[in-house]
This record gives structure tokens, C-alpha cells and sequence, in this order.
């Protein structure tokens, strides 16, 4: 089990590299996660929902992602109620204090699936959540030291040396742990290290004498990654300057991401941000925003509420004047939604207004139901609206929405995986000029094909070669490579392969 002094220690992204590391050498390895929170999901094969995180780290596994990789994933939909996802499957929303009274229920939700998994694979590595020491949760936690104890299951403990006080954060940690817990903290690890790593040599030393417990390797910061994101945190980091046009000799395409309070599933644009021809940026305000070559609405787990607030932050009247002077405008999902007409929500989602009006850009209306549309699903485009070149071409994406809309300029069909008789469902809508379009695809623009023809259609230099998932695979291997230079694998193997044969505890 990887566990971390903090959020975003790096444990995920030490999942990921220790999938890779052990199926690179022919072991059966399965990432797991008991509980998570993101509103960037993946959609797995049969329609359930997992944490974005844990479908790359099963692609780092080289296995098929499913929901016991992931049995718990809440989802915010405001500041104090999450969707709770069990299984995969909508569940309820709840407050904090309503999760946590039902945490019988979820326990057996979460060893359930870690013992499916256990019997499935030869290895499963755990990821756990902020950190063990969160002193007023350690009753109520059930994805930390409660797992750990359950499974019997070594632990390596990771700091964040780039926030800096690494030794408060790990000595810190194991001194606040129960005798038992502490135990089973097998090894330390340091992470996000800059610079020569021999001037942290003596750090090393201090580390293993005052904490009783080996340091494993200290890590450097790995540049250029491009793994999705799964905590809009992330954004803070990426530019929200306004590019000056240029790039060397090619003309640069300003895009802007508006940065919605709820944003969800914003990996969906990593392809462009990844072009050299594109400056792709996040934006939250009128200042920030300019005059860009595009703009785009992402994904939302909470459209009412986030096209609100777009009014209140002067930006949805800035919208549809751009728009109006011939600025492009995409959405995607519930961007997509609130382009439209009007939005219907009888049943009240997301503690949302029965009904709101949109930008009124496209002539579509949405309407918000009880069931969820999660699939997989392969997309046929049916015309030359949206990019020149792509009528015929099929794509592969997934949607994740609540809400059907009705359009009366589609340009895609999509055909839902699993689903025989859903292979007719009209999607996407484009306005009269072809300023503004948008679909509920999620990965559209990992598209290979698809993203470079309509990259060019706007002006975007783009290389043939561009594509996506290399760069994907490609910053596994380079995250693989740089663990197993710095970790110390024979000591980890001990510790992971000389246990006693596991038993089961109960909480």
C-alpha cells in the first residue's frame, strides 16, 4: 500500500509507476483505491464509474479497468453533499456527516472488493487518501490504515519534499500512528526531490535513525508528464496568460478552458494543450479571459450551479459577445448543455432550480432525468459541420451525463457499448455559422484523426503525427523508468514478496 503524508504527495502517480514497473515484468497487478473524490471520472467497459486516477493506473497495468478498483468514488456537487458512487452505480448525494454514519456499509463495499480482487491477481497496489494522521477521521476512515489493517498489507509511506518540512511530515506521521499501524510501515519514501539527490544523502540517514523504518529511494521531480490530472487543484499551475500569438515561427491558437467551479473531466483537452501550435490556458475571470481564438466550456458536475455563476462572474455575457464577433465556442458535456436554449431539471438535481436558461447559442434544450447515461461508446460523424474532413470518421470516447438533449443539427451517432439497441442516439448540435458546436463525447480530442483535422480547419498548425495515447504511454514508461533508477527494488520485492502469507482482520 502506498500512503502519503498528504494530498498530493504523489501517491498516485506511485501507483501508476508501480503497476508498470511489476507488469513490465509478467506480473498479474491491479491498482485499488477504497475510497475516492474527484469529478474527473473514467467510464469503464460496462458503464460504471471509477476514479480517473485508477483508470490510468490499470492502463499502467496493462489490465482492463472495473468499479472494484474503485468501489467508492464521491463526486462534488457543491460545498457540502458529494454523489456518492458504490460500485460503479449512482448511489445517493450526501452530506459529510450522512457518508460517514453509513460507514458499516461502505466498509463491506470496500473489502468486498479488494478481496475480488485478491483472488484475481498476484499483486494489488493500494493507494490511500490525504494521509493516515488525520486524527479526527482514524475512526471514521475507511480507506487509509483501515484498509492496511484489514489486508495485513506493507505499507510505504510518501513525503513531499517540494512543499517542503519532509521530516515534520514523516516522522510526524509515524509518531501520530498506533503502535500496530506503524508496524506495518515497512518503508519510507521521499518525493519531488529538485536538484543533485546526493545532498539529500544525510536527510537519508536522519530519516532511518529517528523513524526505525528503511528509506526506499528519494525521487526526483520528473518534468514534462503527460498523464491526466485528477484533481482540478492541478489547474491552478497551468498559465492563464494570454499568449503573445507566436510560438518560434508558427502562429500560436489562443484557446481558453473556462475553469467552472465544478469542473469534471478536464483531461478531456490535454491533446491540445500537448499541440506546439496551441497556447491552451484556464481561465476564472473577465481579466484573465481576452480575446481568444476559441473558447471552451468543459464538463460540470453541477451545470445549473456553474452557468450561474459564469453570469455572476461577467463571463457568460462576454461569451456570447465573442461569439457574436465570430469567436469559435465549443462545450463539451455540460458546456454542451449550457450552450443551449433552456435547461429543464423537474426532479431538482443538484439542489439545483427547476429550470434555467442558457446562452442561448445553440438550438438545443436539455432535460435533466433520473437515470445517468455512463458508457463507453464509438461515435460515427455524420457531416462535414464541425471539421472538413471528418464525415465518415469513427472516434471512441464515453459519456458520463445526467440529462438528454434535444438537437436539431446533429453531427455524430453514437453507439453505446454493450447496448445493441442503442446504436442510433443523435448527438451534437452546431449553430447556423459554424462559430459554436458541441457534443456529450468525453474524449473527443484524443481522437487522433479527428482532433488534427479540425485543428487545422482553425488555422492550427498540427503534425500528422500527432498522438495522443503515445504520449500517454510514453510518460509511463519514463515515470517506470525513473522509480525503478531511484527505488531501491530489491529491498521493495522483500518487503512485498517475503510477508507471511496474508490474514484477514476485521475493523
Amino acid at each position: 500500500m502506498i500512503q502519503g503524508t498528504s494530498s498530493s504527495a504523489g501517491k498516485s502517480l506511485l501507483v501508476a509507476a508501480l503497476c508498470r514497473c511489476f507488469a513490465r515484468r509478467g506480473v498479474r497487478v491491479a491498482p485499488f483505491k477504497a475510497q475516492n473524490m474527484s469529478n474527473n471520472a473514467a467510464v469503464c467497459e460496462d458503464g460504471s464509474e471509477i476514479g480517473r486516477s485508477q483508470a490510468l493506473q490499470a492502463v499502467a497495468a496493462s489490465v482492463q479497468p472495473h468499479a472494484d478498483m474503485n468501489p467508492i468514488l464521491l463526486k462534488p456537487e457543491g460545498d457540502t453533499h458529494s454523489q456518492v458512487i458504490v460500485n460503479g452505480r449512482p448511489y445517493q448525494s450526501l452530506s459529510a456527516s450522512e457518508y460517514f454514519k453509513r460507514k458499516g456499509e461502505f466498509w463491506s463495499v470496500v473489502t468486498d472488493s479488494i478481496d475480488r480482487l485478491r483472488e484475481q491477481y498476484d499483486l494489488v497496489i493500494i493507494e490511500g487518501a490525504g494521509s493516515p494522521a488525520e486524527l479526527n477521521l482514524v475512526d471514521v476512515e475507511i480507506v487509509n490504515m483501515a484498509v492496511a489493517r484489514y489486508c495485513q498489507s506493507p505499507v510505504l509511506l510518501v513525503g513531499d519534499i517540494e512543499r517542503g518540512g519532509v521530516f515534520a511530515q514523516l516522522l510526524g506521521t509515524l509518531w501520530l500512528l498506533s503502535p500496530e499501524e506503524r508496524a506495518l510501515v515497512k518503508g519510507l519514501v521521499v518525493n519531488k526531490f529538485r536538484g543533485d539527490l546526493r545532498l539529500f544523502d544525510r536527510g537519508v540517514e536522519l530519516l532511518e535513525e529517528r523513524g526505525g523504518v528503511p528509506v526506499l529511494g528519494v525521487l526526483p521531480w520528473i518534468k514534462d508528464l503527460r498523464l491526466p490530472e485528477e484533481d482540478a487543484v492541478a489547474l491552478n499551475d497551468r498559465t492563464t496568460a494570454i499568449d503573445d500569438g507566436s510560438h518560434g515561427d508558427l502562429p500560436k491558437l489562443d484557446i481558453a478552458v473556462i475553469h467552472l467551479p465544478h469542473i469534471a473531466n478536464f483531461d478531456d483537452f490535454d491533446p491540445l494543450a500537448s499541440e506546439p501550435s496551441v497556447n491552451l490556458r484556464y481561465v476564472r475571470s473577465l481579466d484573465q479571459l481576452g480575446t481568444p481564438s476559441l473558447i471552451i466550456l468543459p464538463g460540470t458536475k453541477n451545470t445549473i450551479g456553474d452557468l450561474a455563476w459564469l453570469r455572476e462572474a461577467g463571463l457568460a455575457d462576454e461569451i456570447i459577445t465573442l461569439a457574436n464577433r465570430a469567436v469559435r465556442i465549443v462545450g463539451i458535456c455540460g458546456g454542451y448543455q449550457m450552450l443551449g436554449r433552456h435547461i429543464h431539471n423537474p426532479h431538482g438535481f443538484e439542489s439545483a432550480p427547476l429550470s434555467a436558461d442558457g446562452l442561448q447559442l445553440l438550438d438545443i434544450e436539455t432535460t435533466f432525468h433520473h437515470e445517468k447515461q455512463t458508457h463507453q461508446v464509438t461515435a460515427s460523424v455524420l457531416n462535414h459541420l464541425v471539421a472538413p474532413h471528418s464525415a465518415g470518421l469513427t472516434l471512441r470516447g464515453y459519456e458520463i451525463h445526467v440529462g438528454q438533449t434535444e438537437t436539431r443539427s446533429p453531427w455524430l451517432r453514437l453507439t453505446r457499448t454493450g447496448l445493441p439497441g442503442q446504436c442510433g442516439v443523435l448527438d451534437g448540435a452546431r449553430s447556423e455559422d459554424g462559430n459554436v458546436w458541441g457534443c456529450y463525447l468525453h474524449g473527443l480530442f484524443h481522437n487522433d484523426a479527428f482532433r488534427n483535422d479540425w485543428l487545422r480547419s482553425i488555422g492550427a498548425q498540427v503534425s500528422a503525427r500527432s498522438r495522443a495515447n503515445d504520449a500517454i504511454e510514453a510518460s509511463l514508461e519514463k515515470l517506470a523508468d525513473a522509480f525503478e533508477t531511484h527505488i531501491d527494488m530489491k529491498k521493495l520485492e522483500q518487503i512485498i514478496w517475503q510477508q507471511e502469507q496474508p490474514h484477514v482482520i476485521s475493523r
